[in-house]
């Protein structure tokens, strides 16, 4: 497994647990992704999401037309510039961050170039702009983190990406697998 990906945790909709996986699933040719990622929600050291994660497998799914990164007045310049060199756009609300990206959603949602919706975040008040979406014809994928992933927020979405950090125990329980997995196969030559 590459390391850089183990921060994923789960994809929904019939991908698996890792970025390797999904990489090797068809790319849709004519998904057009717009992108709108909740900073302060999202991007915190506890969580250890990587932008470059995010984009890579929305890649996989289709083409990024359109990548925003909202944040609050008290981002720190650092974070601005590495939002910048992923390729993104960094905007600073100095008011409430969800009314701005209920308006960047509508803004996605009315935009004929894009078919694919993109929200990472776990704040269950963004289940009323993946349902408009819907209503317009757009496909839906929801990125989050536990804890607090919104299970409504969850449910909404047509695709679900869970990130974060593997929890201790899975890790665990993982080689445990493959070391089984390997007793099996030296017991059978």
């Amino acid at each position: 497994m590459v390391e850089r990906f183990r921060s994923i945790t789960s994809v929904g909709r019939g991908f698996s647990r890792y970025m390797g996986s999904i990489s090797r699933k068809k790319r849709k040719a004519d998904r057009m992704i717009g992108l709108l990622i909740d900073g302060p929600n999202i991007l915190r050291k506890e969580f250890d999401i990587n932008l470059e994660d995010i984009k890579k497998i929305l890649e996989d799914m289709g083409d990024i037309r359109i990548g925003k990164v909202l944040l609050n007045q008290f981002a720190p310049h650092g974070l601005i510039e590495a939002i910048a060199n992923q390729g993104f756009d960094a905007i600073v609300v100095t008011g409430d961050i969800d009314v701005r990206m209920g308006v960047e959603a509508m803004e996605i949602i009315y935009n004929e170039n894009i078919n694919t919706v993109a929200i990472a975040t776990r704040d269950a008040d963004f289940v009323p702009i993946v349902a408009k979406a819907k209503e317009h014809g757009k496909e839906t994928i929801v990125i989050g983190a536990e804890p607090g992933f919104s299970i409504a927020l969850q449910n909404s979405g047509d695709f679900v990406i869970k990130m974060g950090k593997i929890p201790p125990e899975a890790e665990l329980a993982e080689e445990e697998e493959l070391r089984i997995e390997g007793e099996d196969l030296e017991d059978s030559y």
